[in-house]
């Protein structure tokens, strides 16, 4: 049986080693959710009529075909190969040579309108369908993508109504 002043030791030997342990945690924590994020690469599809695969090798199954300037992200790079990731979470391997490092994003909600610039008291520009590919310019507002139409009208976009920024 510990005395007051003994157990007020005790108390605090244990609460700081909790807080202690908590901080720790919470560091680490940081540290690798930074470096995951730092870890993404999206890329595009290059060309029409690519063959995406379920394994990296010419000779494996065929899984579908995809058209130039989807959006994708990179999980493993094999090889030439890399796994990737696209807007509804398939995956599947492609040829490395097959991407593009130009960048383009998707809209996932049924109407994303884009703004003239990245408020959304400002004029909206056009609205977006679902599935629409747009080309991304630059993320360099927070929780805004800038934007460009192939018809070449360019604009703000929330962040949440795209997928590949």
């Amino acid at each position: 049986m510990l005395s007051g002043f003994g157990q007020l030791k005790y108390y605090k030997r244990v609460c700081c080693s909790k807080q202690f342990g908590l901080l720790s945690i919470c560091v680490i924590f940081l540290i690798f959710s930074c470096h995951v994020s730092a870890g993404i690469d999206y890329y595009s599809i290059a060309d029409n009529a690519v063959i995406m695969y379920d394994a990296p090798s010419t000779k494996s199954g065929k899984l579908f075909v995809t058209s130039a300037n989807l959006p994708v992200e990179a999980i493993v790079n094999v090889e030439g190969w890399s796994k990737v990731r696209d807007s509804s979470g398939s995956l599947a391997w492609v040829e490395q040579s097959a991407l593009s490092r130009q960048r383009f994003v998707v809209v996932i909600v049924p109407l994303a309108d884009i703004y003239q610039s990245a408020n959304e008291s400002s004029e909206i520009v056009f609205q977006a369908q679902e599935n629409v590919v747009m080309e991304w310019i630059d993320s360099d507002k927070p929780g805004w993508v800038r934007v460009r139409h192939r018809d070449g009208q360019a604009g703000y976009v929330r962040s949440n109504q795209v997928w590949g920024a």
